[in-house]
Formats: C-alpha cells, structure tokens, sequence
C-alpha cells in the first residue's frame, strides 16, 4: 500500500478518537509518547466523535465535562474549503482502489494531510489511504 508506518518519537501529531479514549483510560504508554511530541492537535471531527459517545453513554455529564476539559487544552483544528479539497482527493483514490472506509476517518486523514502532521492511530483502515503519515501508539 501507499502509506507508510512511521516509526518517530517526536514531531508533530494529530490524534485519532481511540488515542484520545486511551488518554481518558489512563494508558501510560500514550501520556510517555506525548511527552516526546513536539506539537499534538485534535481535529474538530474527533472532537464530534466524543461528544457523540459523551451524549450516548450512561455517564454523559461526566464525560461531556472531560471532553469539554480537553478541548480547552488542546489545539483543534477545523475542516475550510482545503480540507474539503484534500477530502475530496483521499476519497477519490479511496473509490478508484475499491477500499472504503468510515467516513469520518477520511475527515480526520484530510485534516492530518492538510496541515502535514502524522496521525496516531489504533486503526488499520488508515493503510488505504496513499501518502498518510501515521503511527500506531
């Protein structure tokens, strides 16, 4: 496949949804990766994805407040007109491969390629996508 496992301990990343669960976990191999980062951000569509698991578990008022916690500690990066573009292109290649994979996923990935940082992932979709830089922590 096209993209490439990066094996990097510091740089500048981008944090897919189960990385930010693992965070709220507690996992201490993700906080020890983090110290070694240069710059982390969040995309605004991770930040949906909890917000939707938040208003959809039993325990929602806690875990909009740790959402919300985070949030203002951290970087978020929105979706503009270039992200849509970069979108675009990463869905295309994906169809033309006969490799979908869940919508939002494209978002984050065209967020990450956008603003040229590695997304860190638990997800092995994220090998379809050509050009992707990303580590799995």
């Amino acid at each position: 496949m096209g993209a490439k496992k990066l094996i990097l301990m510091s740089g500048r990343f981008i944090l897919d949804t189960n990385i930010v669960i693992a965070i709220f976990s507690g996992e201490t191999s993700i906080k020890e990766h983090l110290l070694k980062a240069d710059e982390v951000f969040i995309s605004s569509t991770v930040l949906g994805e909890l917000y939707f698991g938040a208003f959809k578990s039993k325990r929602s008022k806690t875990n909009l407040k740790r959402i919300s916690d985070f949030a203002e500690s951290n970087s978020i990066l929105i979706c503009d007109k270039d992200t849509a573009y970069q979108y675009g292109i990463v869905k295309n290649k994906l169809l033309v491969k006969g490799k979908p994979i869940p919508e939002n996923d494209i978002w984050i990935a065209a967020v990450a390629m956008q603003n040229n940082l590695i997304l860190v992932t638990r997800d092995g979709h994220f090998d379809e996508i050509d050009d992707l830089k990303y580590e799995n922590w």
